[in-house]
């Protein structure tokens, strides 16, 4: 799509809506209406590369697994031409479905980077948290482009130490904050920018990240320790502190929070409980925690446990599974230390003020947004808002059925991979600066849960 064309679009957009004012079409609507791909909307100055960009991916886990899936939907665009990752069953499923040869696949991050100059044009860095930073500064150094898996980095030095590193080396580096990629954030966005409902005054927020989620990421899970991992406010609402400083459009000034670890602990542990689901344990049956229940019954979250494409194989693989590694542990007998709900309080620069929440006991997933203005208000939950304008009264309704990322996932790929491919990385919404600035949020979040006390956001 042209300039023009986009351009002449929003303007029939604007028709449509006041023609129908009870509607706000969102872009994603009025490219069906107009019969268009829904795809060129993500950013007018996108073009038809003159080459694919060719990518190396570190970490074949879930989250690298569907970045590169968008090399499967896309080739003209994107080609991944090798894979580090120490899980052979992994590495071996990205390397079949992208037509990886043997030579390019790697066990360890450090190959990619041997024996001569970049082979590739960018790397897409999905490991674990704490093995982000050694591998981004490795490739910037020689290089390389990067796409970093969020957080960033554990620790603030290391966040700002890859942030010297990118504007040193001049090369482009995006963090995969998606939700600034979703038709829900996006239309927040266009709206607020235009005025709809006046200034903004406050904003209230909440990521709900859902009871079995929960326990499965962050008790059972990789991310339940935040000395082995990253704090949960980083690891699981860098997202958040994102979109609210985007939203607000200033920097943060300070920052208040207060959460602890409230529930999953040994103390809670129901008598008759055993320290794995498959002891006998005399709760099991009725626990909303059981693993036997999510895992082996429901056949939800596998993806951690491996399992090959025959679905018929599954049973014993889960249950040998449940009984030797952490998903089968009781989830009030683990090692886990991540607060289960936390508040925090952020003051911006031009005076807004900002009420965060992260809720682990919860029904539901998808963010809650409440967005106060001068002129107006806003209330939305991820797939659908509501505007009020304090003028007339006036109720104006949106609404999209999306993924758990809200449709962000392949999006910010897209961003990114034109950004690479045209050496601009103006096309991307979030530049390793801003990404860093909502890093440092959460920072300041996780300090003063800890210290108890007000902490000051310093870019």
């Amino acid at each position: 799509m042209s300039l023009r064309q986009f351009i002449a679009t929003r303007a029939l957009l604007k028709t449509l809506s006041a023609i129908k004012n009870s509607i706000l079409y969102s872009w994603e609507e009025a490219a069906r209406i107009l019969g268009l791909d829904e795809d060129l909307y993500t950013h007018p100055l996108h073009r038809e590369l003159d080459r694919p960009v060719r990518v190396i991916l570190i970490g074949a886990g879930n989250r690298g697994g569907i970045y590169a899936d968008y090399a499967t939907k896309s080739p003209r665009e994107m080609r991944v031409v090798g894979v580090a990752e120490p899980n052979g069953a992994r590495r071996r499923r990205i390397a079949a479905a992208h037509g990886i040869p043997p030579e390019r696949c790697f066990t360890d991050w450090k190959q990619v980077f041997e024996g001569g100059p970049p082979w590739a044009d960018a790397v897409i860095i999905a490991t674990p948290d704490r093995l982000h930073t050694a591998p981004c500064l490795r490739a910037l150094e020689l290089g390389y482009d990067v796409l970093l898996e969020k957080p960033a980095a554990p620790t603030e030095a290391e966040c700002r130490q890859i942030l010297a590193a990118a504007q040193a080396s001049g090369r482009i580096v995006g963090v995969c904050h998606v939700l600034r990629y979703t038709p829900y954030f996006r239309e927040l966005k266009a709206l607020i920018d235009g005025g709809m409902i006046g200034q903004v005054i406050s904003v209230q927020h909440m990521e709900p990240i859902e009871h079995v989620h929960m326990s499965h990421s962050y008790v059972r899970g990789h991310w339940r320790k935040s000395e082995d991992t990253t704090p949960i406010i980083l690891a699981k609402s860098c997202h958040d502190t994102d979109i609210l400083r985007w939203l607000v459009g200033a920097p943060a000034a300070e920052v208040h929070c207060y959460g602890n670890l409230k529930w999953f602990k040994q103390a809670n542990a129901p008598e008759g409980s055993t320290p794995r689901c498959t002891d006998g344990c005399k709760v099991e049956p009725e626990c909303p925690y059981s693993a036997l229940q999510i895992y082996y019954r429901d056949r939800k979250r596998l993806y951690v446990f491996d399992l090959p494409a025959d679905a018929s194989k599954w049973g014993p693989l889960i249950l040998q599974g449940l009984q030797t590694t952490d998903y089968g542990r009781c989830v009030y007998r683990m090692d886990n230390d991540q607060p289960d709900h936390l508040t925090a309080n952020i003051l911006f620069s031009n005076g807004v003020t900002a009420g965060f929440s992260m809720e682990a006991f919860v029904s539901y997933e998808g963010r809650r947004t409440r967005i106060m203005g001068s002129m107006g208000d806003i209330v939305g939950d991820m797939e659908s808002f509501t505007l009020t304008s304090f003028k007339d009264g006036k109720r104006r309704s949106w609404s999209m059925k999306t993924d758990a990322h809200g449709g962000g996932d392949h999006r910010m790929v897209k961003d990114w991979v034109q950004a690479v491919g045209q050496r601009n990385p103006a096309l991307l919404s979030s530049p390793i600066e801003v990404s860093v600035e909502s890093h440092l949020i959460a920072y300041a979040a996780e300090k003063s849960r800890v210290n108890r006390t007000i902490e000051t956001v310093q870019m």
